[in-house]
């Protein structure tokens, strides 16, 4: 029978070693930080019952822009953009550093 710490041991490194040994580390960390992001304004706009067309001219931007900021594996946003989608969504942008443990 085996016990509880034959069951969690791992063979290995953690993905986040592994990550980071294979350089991917940062871009795996920008591709989650902006589904997050993305996922907020999408929740907003849900609340909301914004579409994106609407929620696009509520930015003063086009349709393709906002496709642009909701797209997780795009990490090319401005804060100006950020800005613009909290305004739009009565929200506002919140940035601040943290400390990497």
């Amino acid at each position: 029978m085996m016990s509880n710490e034959d069951k969690t041991s791992h063979i290995g490194s953690s993905l986040h070693d592994f990550l980071e040994e294979d350089g991917a580390l940062e871009a795996a960390k920008n591709i989650a930080l902006k589904r997050v992001i993305s996922f907020q304004i999408i929740e907003a706009m849900e609340k909301l019952n914004l579409s994106k067309t609407k929620l696009a001219e509520e930015m003063g931007t086009s349709r393709s822009a906002l496709d642009r900021l909701l797209d997780p594996h795009n990490d090319s946003v401005t804060l100006e953009t950020l800005k613009k989608a909290a305004q739009a969504t009565g929200n506002r942008l919140e940035l601040r550093f943290v400390e990497e443990i």
